[in-house]
């Protein structure tokens, strides 16, 4: 899958980003991974590409929960209830974050403000996994490979 991942190159990891942020399973981590690998020169090119990805994929959990017209008690709800937009930060944590975007889109909050929280959440967190990865292959991987 490695090596498929890389040669996806930054159409892969668009959709591989989109996915991940519905309801439909999938990673893009190791995508991101992949493509960086490939192309270390574009590391930021490579998180902007996620980003958008992942963000357009919440935009479209979003627009999905305000199809649904009843709003059924959930744990998303409640945490949104309490912490507002800035719950929205959180949209790209695994699970919780496909259920956030949907129930912002049940309440109804303003699709400009959870575009902007989703873009900023999204883009801290792919900014964290290209950072850790590039530590970890140019400052650790060579010491464990002697």
């Amino acid at each position: 899958m490695f090596d498929f991942s890389a040669e996806a190159g930054f159409v892969g990891l668009f959709a591989a980003s989109f996915v991940a942020a519905t309801v439909l399973p999938g990673g893009s981590e190791f995508v991101l991974i992949a493509v960086i690998h490939r192309y270390p020169d574009a590391v930021w090119q490579a998180v902007g590409v996620a980003t958008a990805g992942n963000t357009l994929g919440g935009m479209t959990s979003y627009a999905a929960g305000r199809l649904i017209p009843n709003r059924v008690q959930h744990k998303a709800i409640i945490y949104l209830h309490r912490y507002g937009y800035w719950a929205l930060l959180f949209s790209w944590v695994p699970l919780v974050g496909d259920a956030l975007a949907v129930a912002a889109g049940w309440l109804r909050f303003n699709p400009w403000i959870a575009l902007v929280l989703f873009a900023i959440g999204k883009l801290a967190r792919y900014a964290l996994v290209a950072g850790g990865w590039n530590w970890f292959a140019s400052a650790l991987l060579p010491r464990l490979v002697q």
